[in-house]
């Protein structure tokens, strides 16, 4: 590098090739109209649009370009003028220039780009463009009627298209925009992007947040939507929420075996569950679920488990396989008492009673599930959208036993 020349080391360190994530480089698919790149806070979100807008600019593929932000000041600190917005990328010299007064950039090749804010649509009526780039969707004013305004506008060179880079949040616009024809999707964590940022910042986050709703929509970039139809929903995943194990009196393992093995099989729910000292309430201690383990490794997940916890006993549905299930589970360890269950009605009817007390506040979660919450925000819908609600079914035998049936108290215990 020590023999290289100024405009060499230059063009090294601004080509984007090198140093970009393949998920800030688009869909490989050319035939789309809206490239949507959802993802976490500093996963390079506003990076990929701006190199995404000055390649085009490069190629000679944008002349006129519509830059929207939810406000004009947006637009300017983040698009234009932030660390990776349209002013500071690239070589010096093939850089734009902002007219503030006019709100417009101008490239040294004639290239113009405009911005516009979300709060005012009609302000997209009248002008014209052969490419755009959106930030924040779900932060606009009025996304629906922007986007459409927008969509309107790109009637100049030979494909126009759009980039939208947001954090996802779960607003109707979003949903509308994903179900939409020739739109295509690219997702980012932030973590993805843990090289280029502060060091500690993932660590931090990660234990502020993680696992939860916020976490998982600010960090991961995940989409979380109520399921219409469904028994549970997002807003009591986050009201079940405890800090701490209470006093306990009983601990058991439920476990919602599956019938098959493989790669393919369902899942074995295995949930640690446990009722507080007055008998009140249950709380969801621990998610050990498996899948594609053959009978005695689900069965050797259950006894860990159980030994984990100091399980009073564990908890077997047994429509499937029958006295196999405990034959399995005793022959690995004789020792940890085996109750059997055995389902006549649907898992759906099951869990309404369960459903009913967490609405009650009678069951509490010590701890976050993400994989388990998204069954139980599925489950009872007309279409659950998953394959098998098997962690949830296994909370719903913990929760039953624990609180709907009527059992002898062991001595109470602390955890």
């Amino acid at each position: 590098m020590k023999r290289l020349k100024d405009h060499e080391l230059v063009a090294i360190f601004t080509d984007w090739t090198r140093r970009g994530h393949p998920y800030q480089f688009g869909p490989d698919d050319i035939d789309w109209d809206i490239w949507l790149l959802m993802g976490g806070r500093g996963c390079g979100k506003t990076r990929a649009g701006s190199e995404w807008i000055r390649n085009r600019v490069a190629n000679g593929a944008a002349r006129r370009i519509a830059l929207v932000a939810p406000t004009y000041n947006d637009a300017r600190e983040v698009m234009l003028e932030g660390e990776s917005g349209l002013l500071n990328i690239g070589q010096p010299k093939e850089r734009p220039v902002y007219i503030a007064s006019r709100r417009r950039l101008e490239w040294p090749c004639g290239a113009i780009g405009q911005i516009f804010s979300a709060e005012e649509p009609d302000g997209l009526r009248g002008p014209q463009f052969d490419c755009a780039w959106a930030d924040e969707f779900c932060a606009w004013s009025y996304p629906e009627d922007t986007l459409s305004n927008l969509r309107l506008c790109l009637r100049l060179g030979l494909m126009p298209q759009i980039m939208i880079t947001t954090t996802p949040k779960p607003v109707e616009a979003l949903r509308n925009l994903i179900a939409a024809p020739g739109v295509a999707v690219t997702r980012a964590r932030t973590s993805d992007n843990r090289h280029n940022l502060a060091p500690g910042f993932i660590r931090a986050m990660e234990t502020a947040y993680g696992g939860s709703r916020l976490g998982r929509q600010e960090l991961n970039g995940e989409l979380l939507l109520d399921t219409p139809g469904a028994l549970w929903n997002r807003a009591q995943m986050e009201a079940v929420q405890i800090g701490h194990i209470p006093e306990l009196s009983r601990i058991i393992v439920a476990v919602d075996p599956p019938v098959t093995s493989g790669p393919k099989a369902d899942a074995c729910g295995i949930i640690v569950a446990g009722l507080t000292a007055d008998g009140l309430r249950a709380v969801i201690l621990h998610d050990a679920t498996v899948q594609g383990e053959t009978p005695r490794g689900w069965a050797r997940a259950v006894i860990t488990a159980c030994e984990g916890w100091d399980a009073d006993y564990i908890l077997a549905e047994v429509n499937q396989g029958g006295e196999m299930v405990q034959t399995i589970l005793t022959s690995e360890d004789a020792g940890i008492p085996v109750r059997n269950v055995r389902a006549h009605i649907s898992k759906t009817r099951r869990a309404q009673p369960v459903a009913v007390l967490y609405e009650q506040g009678r069951v509490k979660h010590a701890g976050r599930f993400a994989a388990l919450e998204d069954e139980l925000c599925r489950m009872g819908a007309p279409d659950p959208g998953c394959k098998s609600p098997d962690r949830a079914d296994a909370l719903v035998w913990a929760v039953t036993d624990l609180l709907l049936s009527r059992r002898g108290d062991p001595a109470v215990r602390q955890i």
